[in-house]
């Protein structure tokens, strides 16, 4: 509101310059693209990251299976196990065994997986997730992980987008000053050597 009544007190004002109201359409574009390019950006984006998320989800579901694991011994190199992004701090730290398990194709594996149980003794069983060759994966991406993943992915090319119209307005109003500075210049040139003398018309 306050663009639109500068823009109009310039529209009337004897003392507006070219650029004065340059500036107050430039305000004026600026505030119309923040209040409907930029959502309209941010829900773009989010609605196509949520649509790739959705088939990625779809896809893991597809390819993974839960199976279940036996401990054979604690494992030797716990740095080489698998780990889960989308778990909490307090599951990430999970206990790294050396297990066997049977995969989809009905064949035996084995290798160095992790568990959250609170014993991990030989014989001891336990859940995990394998894709279609048989090795231990992470957990299938969930809905709402991913729900989360897009509602952000969204925000963020919204707060691009507004950060990119705020920083053109920026950059376009410096020039503007940049120009009126120049034309003062040229007016005080030409006006300053008769400034104050008698007849000069000053």
């Amino acid at each position: 509101m306050h663009t639109i009544n500068g823009l109009w007190r310039w529209r009337h004002n004897p003392l507006r310059r070219a650029t004065d109201l340059v500036e107050a359409w430039a305000a004026l574009a600026a505030l119309v693209l923040l209040a409907v390019a930029v959502p309209a950006v941010g829900w773009i984006c989010g609605g196509l990251t949520d649509d790739a998320l959705r088939e990625s989800v779809r896809a893991q579901r597809a390819e993974r299976h839960l199976t279940t694991a036996r401990v054979l011994r604690t494992a030797p190199h716990p740095e080489q196990t698998v780990a889960e992004p989308e778990a909490s701090t307090e599951q990430r730290i999970r206990r790294a065994v050396v297990a066997e398990w049977t995969s989809a194709d009905g064949s035996r594996r084995s290798g160095t997986v992790t568990t959250h149980v609170r014993t991990a003794d030989p014989g001891d069983t336990f859940r995990i997730w394998t894709d279609g060759r048989g090795r231990a994966v992470s957990r299938p991406l969930d809905h709402d992980t991913a729900r989360t993943h897009a509602v952000l992915a969204g925000l963020a090319a919204a707060a691009v987008a507004a950060g990119s119209v705020e920083g053109a307005r920026r950059l376009f109003v410096r020039q503007l000053m940049q120009r009126r500075y120049e034309q003062l210049d040229r007016a005080w040139a030409k006006a300053g050597p008769d400034w104050g003398r008698t007849g000069a018309g000053s």
